[in-house]
């Protein structure tokens, strides 16, 4: 794939996440497709996925908006890293927080989406 098609296909994702539009950021993953949220749940396939996106589209968090800081692109392997800053509200309190994205694509489907962020509690896993 070309680096500018990741570029488009990225923009384009990143789009449907701040126009609130599930179905639309759906379409981006493929069936088999895995979701690691930054809490350390892995999502496998789409039904799952759409589940742990639910809250996010039904407004649980309010209106949250991911803005772009920036973006690394692998056209041979298909990934890219995407960083971002994303508002949201917490108690009903107007926050941020910083994060990434590591995108891993098959020609114009998502198969992994790998989310990390900065926090002020550090997930411990066993």
């Amino acid at each position: 794939m070309e680096r500018q098609q990741l570029i488009e296909l990225t923009a384009r994702f990143m789009e449907a996440f701040n126009c609130n539009d599930l179905d639309t950021v759906m379409s981006f993953f493929a069936d088999d497709a895995i979701y690691d949220e930054f809490n350390g749940m892995r999502n496998e396939g789409k039904a799952a996925i759409r589940s742990a996106f639910t809250p996010q589209f039904t407004g649980a968090f309010g209106k949250m908006q991911f803005l772009d800081e920036d973006l690394f692109v692998d056209a041979d392997t298909g990934k890219v890293m995407a960083s971002w800053r994303c508002t949201l509200e917490v108690k009903g309190r107007p926050t941020s927080w910083r994060g990434l994205d590591l995108l891993h694509f098959k020609g114009d489907k998502l198969v992994q989406k790998l989310t990390y962020a900065k926090a002020k509690v550090p997930l411990f896993q066993d």
